[in-house]
């Protein structure tokens, strides 16, 4: 029995030590707690578990990031000490531990932000208590580049496809010499570029000689990088062997590409046909003038004599809807639910020399923005589909027939119209909204009849094309009634000028 009590012995000492150890521990933990409060390195305070956008390029469809903290926060807190910086306006919401901010706007491109939060507090469930102060966070993230491509038309740009990157002040020719670009259009995320061309020298004719192919651009979710030689890389979609290619339009996937075919044999053999990805081009059967994908990628509206008419996009199918009141469709808004378009009045004798321009939704809903004796040339949705920018014209009063072109903003839900600038010239202009909806791009085309110019490139209505002008029109941010838009000319020579995605 001693001897069982002496092997014990060290067994009980070691326990009686450890258990003491712990005991003063415990009591240290606990007195050191109290001394040295919510700055004790002893305690570690609340921390941003995640951020949804760090590291991330955003578009303009990005419309709200996440934090998600690793416990219960106070909000008033968390709110009050939350900065975006460069500034994006925005509403907070909540649910549990993560926090929503959703932005009033799509973010500006070409800026990189930071996202900072400190001096925010945990909550705890009994409120007279002070949550610990959490561990001070900084976030970063930045939007795509801004930058534009456009049909060049002096020197050796002349008929190529042009990138400039107005963020990084870089330029470069993506398309080959031999090549003489008609028309083109981005796809969605930048990468590339779908555009018809024809062989040089052809002149007037290139017109009916049009193939189509996709070049890439160098950029890579929304950002170039110069150093990278991936740009220029060009691939044929549609040959030109069979049939006259037209005018095509790429859906908001960039999945489809619908196009308009005429048979060289046959000019009454005309119709739309579709073109996806590894397979082969496919006749809609369906024929009409202008054409447009929806946003959804899922129909095409035509228009069809006597209205626009909306149809699926698969051979022979049934129309889904018909609007016989109107004769052109502008635009679609970003969601695909609404649409401006033109009611050229032909069935109202009073109206007849005038022009409409309307908002049309899919709730049934037909309001009339304008009626005018000029011209409506286009109109583009901001983003929010709130609003329009619309390229309008005004007939003069006088014995000659003169139409002053000028810019204008339409406020969709009060009716507002506000004129922005007036233009000298709008032959064969064409427009591009920014994605941020900050930046109207337009072009004013130089026209000649000379015939020596017939190898030139050429409009659509085959005049020779001897320069044009790129121009910038940034609308005033706020309603200040007293603040004006701002026209500048850019340092670039060409036409057709279109935004990055």
């Amino acid at each position: 029995m001693m001897n069982k009590l002496t092997l014990q012995e060290p067994i009980d000492k070691l326990s009686v030590l450890l258990i003491g150890g712990f005991s003063l521990l415990i009591a240290g933990l606990i007195m050191g707690d109290k001394l040295c409060g919510n700055n004790c390195f002893l305690r570690k305070g609340p921390e941003v578990e995640d951020f949804s956008w760090q590291n991330e390029t955003v578009d303009s469809k990005d419309r709200a990031f996440i934090l998600t903290f690793d416990r219960p926060m106070d909000k008033a807190t968390v709110e009050k000490n939350l900065v975006i910086n460069p500034p994006l306006p925005g509403k907070v919401s909540w649910a549990g531990r993560r926090l929503a901010y959703t932005l009033e706007t799509p973010v500006p491109y070409g800026q990189t932000y930071q996202v900072q939060l400190s001096e925010a507090t945990e909550r705890f469930r009994e409120n007279k208590q002070q949550g610990q102060v959490m561990e001070p966070f900084v976030g970063t993230f930045q939007s795509r580049d801004r930058a534009l491509a456009y049909i060049g038309t002096q020197g050796e740009e002349q008929g190529r496809l042009v990138f400039y990157n107005i963020t990084q002040q870089h330029k470069k020719i993506l398309t080959p010499s031999d090549l003489v670009v008609m028309n083109f259009e981005f796809y969605p995320q930048g990468d590339r570029i779908l555009f018809s061309a024809s062989e040089k020298g052809l002149g007037i004719d290139g017109l009916r000689q049009l193939k189509l192919y996709t070049v890439t651009t160098g950029v890579n979710n929304g950002v170039e990088d110069p150093n990278n030689n991936s740009a220029g890389k060009i691939e044929e979609i549609l040959d030109n062997e069979t049939y006259q290619n037209n005018q095509f339009d790429l859906s908001a996937d960039g999945k489809t590409i619908v196009i308009q075919r005429v048979n060289r044999e046959n000019p009454a053999d005309f119709d739309l046909w579709i073109v996806k990805k590894g397979e082969k081009p496919e006749r809609l059967k369906i024929t009409g003038g202008d054409f447009e994908i929806t946003p959804d990628n899922q129909a095409l509206a035509v228009a069809r004599g006597e209205g626009i008419g909306i149809l699926p996009l698969e051979p022979e199918a049934d129309p889904l809807n018909f609007l016989p009141k109107f004769g052109q469709l502008l635009d679609f808004s970003p969601t695909g639910n609404s649409a401006a378009m033109i009611d050229f009045n032909t069935d109202n004798a009073n109206l007849r020399y005038t022009r409409s321009l309307f908002y049309v939704n899919n709730q049934g809903i037909q309001k009339e923005l304008l009626n005018t004796q000029g011209s409506i040339i286009d109109c583009q949705f901001t983003p929010t589909g709130n609003q329009l920018y619309c390229l309008l014209t005004e007939l003069l009063e006088g014995d000659e027939y003169q139409e002053q072109p000028y810019f204008a903003k339409f406020d969709i839900k009060t009716g507002e119209v506000t004129p922005l600038a007036k233009l000298s010239d709008y032959q064969d202009i064409k427009i591009s909204l920014s994605p941020d909806g900050l930046a109207l791009l337009f072009d004013q085309v130089l026209t000649s009849d000379d015939p020596s110019l017939e190898d030139n490139l050429t409009n659509n209505s085959g005049q020779a094309i001897v320069g044009g002008k790129l121009w910038l029109l940034i609308p005033p941010i706020n309603n200040n009634p007293n603040s004006k838009a701002d026209l500048k000319e850019l340092p670039l020579v060409g036409f057709r000028p279109q935004w990055l995605p």
